[in-house]
């Protein structure tokens, strides 16, 4: 078990092929939106289309449906069918299911949250209210036999565990949940840490206190399943996203300080740390 300190200087992106199109670059299907949150799957799905995602599909609830559809020029949002195994066929044929951002806490959602999470044989991330879901359903994430990475950040693991996360252990916590459930986990804040299920663990250098803002894991989230759904390797995935989506974030802070950020403002500025990532 080792652990490795991660520098955007370390994060590289293969140089794409002169011959390739969009279907190369992963189908994704992105679920989540409710009522006051549809901010949240739009802020995730333009930042899987900036990380390179080939295809974006939006999946909303019917209510919410007319105002993220405004909101998407380049992913293609629908409302999400009243029956699942119509959503579960659509999401059999992606390459990788983001589930929860702006999802919100009801029975209807964290019964998508276990169905999909269960059914879904494909790489899966589990964010904000995908992560809620499973506070007392940890077993669902045990039986789960393809790659699922987590993205909590401290409430929503302690949410997830039923304990408290000591932060002077966080390193230790994070590698444990990892190898039990064999997963891997990013548990946000100071420092990410990326958890894989083998023991070692990967720490962010990059990042500041101005993307404490909301919206701004949701851009981490699309980021993250976008990269898997062009391949990459489960672990890789986890900490290139996290250390370009605080590369972003530094370079949104030398422009505007860290009082004024948002979440879309790391938006603005991923591309630039995207294309310093590419390979020449």
């Amino acid at each position: 078990m080792r652990e490795y300190t991660v520098q955007y200087e370390n994060c590289i992106l293969p140089r794409r092929r002169r011959s390739s199109h969009k279907g190369d670059y992963g189908r994704l299907l992105l679920v989540g939106g409710s009522v006051g949150y549809t901010g949240a799957p739009v802020l995730a799905a333009e930042a899987a289309l900036r990380t390179g995602a080939g295809l974006v599909f939006v999946g909303v609830p019917e209510r919410v449906y007319p105002i993220v559809a405004q909101k998407c020029t380049c992913s293609m949002p629908f409302p999400l069918p009243a029956d699942l195994g119509e959503l579960e066929k659509k999401a059999a044929g992606c390459d990788a299911l983001l589930l929860g951002p702006g999802l919100g806490l009801g029975e209807e959602a964290r019964q998508l949250v276990l169905r999909l999470s269960a059914s879904y044989p494909g790489p899966l991330v589990l964010d904000a209210d995908g992560i809620n879901a499973l506070a007392g359903h940890i077993d669902s994430l045990d039986r789960r036999q393809a790659p699922t990475v987590l993205t909590p950040h401290e409430g929503e693991f302690a949410r997830l565990t039923g304990c408290p996360l000591p932060l002077e252990k966080r390193r230790e916590v994070a590698r444990s949940f990892a190898r039990t459930h064999r997963c891997v986990l990013v548990l946000k804040g100071h420092r990410t840490v990326t958890a894989l299920p083998s023991g070692d663990i990967f720490v962010n250098t990059t990042g500041n206190p101005g993307m404490a803002t909301g919206g701004s894991g949701d851009v981490l989230a699309g980021m993250l399943a976008a990269l898997l759904g062009q391949g990459f390797e489960l672990g890789r995935a986890a900490y290139t996203a996290v250390c370009l989506h605080g590369r972003a974030g530094d370079l949104a802070a030398e422009q505007l300080g860290e009082y004024a950020m948002t979440a879309q403002d790391l938006l603005h500025f991923l591309p630039q740390a995207v294309k310093e990532a590419e390979m020449s």
